[in-house]
């Protein structure tokens, strides 16, 4: 992946980050190049080697067409759920978390939220919700260039209106 200064890309489980350029460093006496990277919401500053940054599932943020894919999967209400215990739910769900897509992180915001209408949510599965909304806020209002604030008002509309 080609990466400049400037470029917005996801990082995952950490959220959008802006390149803020390269920088050199020695480690063990040798000189190494880092993509330094800033994580919006947090001001966190990740610091990427430049010959790692294609093994670190660091991606750019979606496209407009993509937005319309999540907001798809997100409408989606006929769904099966584990019904196995919370904290089997929980790991599966950290696992798509993880795995930085933000189509796994829309689903995962969707079945929560569908879930705890049926449902007391676990505190780790509160916990989920909370980060799976505010990894997908972050995302959907760079891709949409819109504020987090009308994004999580268009996401309180769907799960409201269901």
């Amino acid at each position: 992946m080609e990466l400049k200064k400037g470029d917005m890309v996801v990082y995952p489980a950490q959220g959008v980050a802006q390149v803020e350029g390269l920088e050199e460093k020695v480690i063990m006496d040798a000189p190494m190049r880092f993509f330094v990277l800033r994580v919006l919401d947090s001001d966190k500053k990740i610091m990427v080697p430049e010959d790692k940054i294609d093994s670190v599932d660091i991606r750019r943020v979606i496209s407009e067409d993509e937005v319309d894919e999540v907001f798809d999967i997100l409408r989606e209400r006929d769904i099966s759920f584990d019904h196995g215990t919370w904290n089997r739910r929980y790991r599966a769900y950290v696992e798509k978390i993880k795995t930085g897509s933000i189509f796994e992180i829309a689903e995962v915001l969707r079945d929560l939220n569908l879930l705890k209408h049926d449902k007391n949510l676990s505190f780790g599965e509160r916990k989920m919700l909370d980060t799976a909304r505010r990894l997908l806020i972050q995302e959907l209002s760079v891709a949409m260039q819109s504020t987090e604030e009308d994004v999580e008002k268009e996401l309180e509309s769907l799960f409201t209106a269901s």
